[in-house]
């Protein structure tokens, strides 16, 4: 019998079978229909207050001390991200992962920050380059106005080239190199922007209580 989380892989399969690719100014996908509709919309609505920003922004480090994740407490406490969990970890999903966009997993660990992010929030353009080997943003809010608030795309010389569509349960994934920069220009933000920032980190991850399985690295 098919599990939650074997209808989460499916969905995510097909999701990154069907990608958009795109070469400027660095390889980058968008990808649309991540996961099933209902998951999608249960994993919106967790009952997590968004953080105050408390006029500071730019770094998202800035405010560890309120940010989210799909840790070890939250998958025991909510089945539907221990099913999300579970689903990125697997072998299916991380083999399609790195095929299909051309990086190694092998030794890694899950990492899923559940990003709300209020007006006043920017981040300046960085790369994600260090123990990021791969970075997915999933977008999930529903609010019309938020169509414009997708992750800012930047050059080399981290000149703004473009932005994501923001559309619910979508995504923009890239692997971490030394020209990706991204961000997101300060612009007027109703409500809540919800996202889920995946990320696959090496070893050298200080962090170990934001991983969802801190002791279960990918298989290579």
């Amino acid at each position: 019998m098919a599990t939650e989380s074997d209808a989460i892989s499916a969905q995510l399969l097909a999701s990154i079978e069907a990608s958009e690719g795109h070469s400027k100014p660095y390889p980058h996908w968008f990808l649309s229909r991540c996961l099933p509709t209902a998951v999608a919309d249960e994993i919106t609505e967790l009952p997590f207050p968004p953080p105050a920003l408390g006029g500071v922004s730019g770094k998202r480090e800035l405010h560890n001390a309120t940010r989210k994740y799909f840790d070890i407490e939250n998958r025991a406490a909510f089945p539907v991200v221990e099913a999300f969990a579970k689903a990125f970890q697997s072998r299916p999903v991380t083999d399609r992962i790195e095929r299909h966009f051309g990086t190694r997993l092998g030794g890694t660990y899950l990492r899923l920050e559940y990003a709300q992010d209020t007006n006043g929030f920017w981040l300046e353009p960085h790369t994600d380059l260090g123990v990021k080997v791969f970075t997915m943003l999933l977008y999930l809010s529903k609010d019309a106005s938020h169509a414009d608030l997708g992750t800012d795309i930047y050059d080399a010389d981290k000149r703004h080239a473009g932005r994501s569509p923001f559309v619910p349960n979508a995504a923009m994934v890239f692997v971490p190199s030394t020209d990706t920069y991204h961000g997101f220009e300060p612009r007027q933000i109703a409500g809540v922007r919800k996202s889920i920032i995946i990320n696959y980190v090496t070893a050298e991850w200080r962090a170990r209580e934001q991983l969802s399985f801190p002791d279960t690295p990918i298989a290579a």
